[in-house]
């Protein structure tokens, strides 16, 4: 497929419009904006969590700034699920324009809205559930119950006077689910009878063979950690991943333990789900977190935040021994109940090893059957793109070698592989007359969030960041005779990030005085000049000497 990187052309009328902000080439920062007759409909808006490349951020924002000027044409936000990679960019949008309807189920809406609590922002929520309508400006909705690994999952049909697009959002088609809640293929099967348009599908597992198992097969493996731990089981998992999180608690009261979640988002979260009746908690099951120091440790169970190694998450900083309340001991078992997202192996191995160098036994997918994914493989994609037949495929949500996998089973079952659309972030679609084309590409950056400040980092800044962890910073304060253009006296370093010693930095000094000497001659005076020069001077040094290039910050004072 060609690329196009020019601008869209406006878009003609009655066409659908279709802009993905995020979600296609990535695991997360799941966006798409859907144009038609002036109004903008936006499905999902999640966050991409930064890898060890990106120091310093804490999550990835869609970047909207193309819409940042119609977000009063918005009729709507729908959510298809409640993870993080979906739901949490809501409260950044939500401060440009906080009264923007947020349509989702129960439980989506439950926990986005104890989130925004901490945001101290009042939403609009439109609660739904399968098998109900919604008309929202130009779009009629549709939503259809899709089985994931976490309940309440839609998927969401659109209608509009340019065609039908379906949009799965996330989805397996788990046959045995934990809730009785199976994916609605007699829907899917109508809305192909109907004549689907364009279909955008989880491309996630398209290159994983064969059908996703069912998450009840996993409780053997799970009950089996629980039988021979001799001391405490210490369970990571997302903080969503209600499904997962009943398993626990379903073995540890057959086994005898009380539980204690830790970390804010799992409480959260968990006390959310229990609420709405969506997690089943015995009495005296669940306990607080304190009341577990006089326990004897075969009868405790503590589940937290960070499977995917996030540094500041609770796994992490027990991995490194620094969390202030759990400290890892020789006989605990500790079970990572997650997937390993692409980009975060290195971090979460790195939390395998701190771990067991401690002493814990560390049971994980690579050595036990303790997880199971919560998307589509190939079998499954192949059986929907035959009951929906679509005109059009728009595979979403996944890496490139996802996108195409996907595109390819779509060919496979006879979609004519020019009705098959590769798209990237940015690019736009647009589906007039039956045909769906890339018809633009608007270009998008990363949007980063650092503490409290959004947007403000930008790649130069993470460059500066990486070269001060990797290659390190040297201060040099230098006073200099403004009369004579030398050193009044040697100069002072503060180095960070190598090793060194009082001689270390003689050549460097000699080095700038041979500058200064050479600047004097040309009667340089400016002192942002001099800067420059010492700073030149040491970088090249360490360069020579080190084979590094650390920042250098020249501070140089009239004597």
């Amino acid at each position: 497929m060609a690329r196009i990187s020019a601008p869209p052309p406006p878009l003609e009328p009655g066409a659908l419009r279709v802009l993905a902000l995020g979600g296609l080439g990535e695991i997360g920062r799941n966006m798409t904006v859907f144009e038609h007759e002036g109004k903008l409909l936006i499905v999902d808006c999640g966050v991409l969590f930064p890898e060890e490349h990106q120091p310093g951020v804490d999550v990835i924002l869609p970047d909207w700034s193309c819409i940042r000027d119609r977000l009063h044409e918005v009729v709507a936000l729908v959510l298809t699920h409640g993870h993080e990679d979906h739901i949490g960019a809501v409260p950044y949008l939500l401060r440009e324009r906080p009264d923007i309807p947020i349509v989702g189920s129960r439980l989506t809406l439950s926990l986005l809205a104890a989130k925004l609590v901490e945001h101290r922002i009042k939403p609009v929520l439109v609660e739904v559930k399968e098998g109900e309508h919604l008309t929202k400006g130009p779009f009629d909705l549709e939503f259809l119950a899709v089985n994931h690994s976490i309940p309440d999952g839609l998927a969401i049909a659109i209608r509009t006077q340019a065609g039908l697009v379906l949009h799965t959002g996330d989805f397996k088609m788990d046959q045995f689910p934990l809730d009785k809640r199976i994916t609605d293929l007699r829907g899917f099967a109508r809305l192909g009878e109907e004549g689907v348009d364009l279909f955008l599908t989880d491309s996630t597992n398209a290159d994983v063979p064969g059908f996703t198992m069912s998450e009840r097969d996993l409780a053997p493996a799970i009950n089996e950690v629980f039988r021979t731990t001799p001391r405490r089981v210490i369970v990571s998992s997302f903080a969503s991943h209600v499904h997962r999180i009943q398993q626990i608690l379903d073995a540890a009261a057959e086994h005898g333990r009380k539980v204690a979640f830790v970390g804010r988002s799992m409480v959260r979260n968990m006390a959310v789900a229990t609420e709405l009746g969506y997690l089943n908690v015995p009495p005296g099951l669940v306990v607080d977190v304190k009341a577990m120091d006089g326990m004897a440790p075969n009868k405790v169970t503590l589940v937290c935040t960070g499977s995917q190694g996030e540094p500041m998450a609770a796994l992490s900083r027990m991995a490194t021994g620094d969390h202030h309340m759990i400290t890892i001991e020789e006989g605990d078992t500790v079970l990572l109940a997650s997937s390993l997202i692409p980009g975060n192996e290195n971090a979460i191995y790195r939390v395998i090893n701190g771990l067991t160098d401690l002493g814990a036994n560390v049971v994980h997918k690579g050595n036990a059957k303790v997880h199971v994914s919560g998307h589509a493989s190939a079998g499954e994609l192949v059986y929907c793109y035959n009951i929906v037949q679509p005109s059009n495929v728009m595979p979403v949500h996944g890496e490139a070698r996802h996108l195409r996998a996907n595109a390819e089973l779509a060919v496979r079952t006879g979609v004519a592989r020019e009705r098959v659309l590769i798209a990237a972030d940015g690019n736009v679609v647009d589906l007039q007359d039956g045909l769906a084309s890339i018809t633009g590409k608007i270009k998008l950056h990363y949007v980063y969030v650092d503490g409290q400040t959004v947007g403000g980092v930008t790649e130069a800044s993470l460059a500066q960041r990486r070269t001060l962890g990797e290659e390190g910073v040297i201060t040099v304060v230098a006073i200099i005779d403004m009369e004579t253009g030398g050193l009044a006296e040697e100069p002072d370093y503060i180095a960070h990030g190598f090793e060194h010693d009082t001689e270390t930095f003689r050549p460097a000094t000699s080095a700038i005085e041979k500058a200064l000497a050479g600047a004097a001659e040309r009667e340089v005076k400016d002192l942002e000049e001099l800067e420059k020069i010492i700073s030149r001077e040491v970088r090249q040094w360490a360069q020579r000497s080190y084979k590094r290039r650390p920042v250098v910050i020249p501070v140089v004072i009239e004597a």
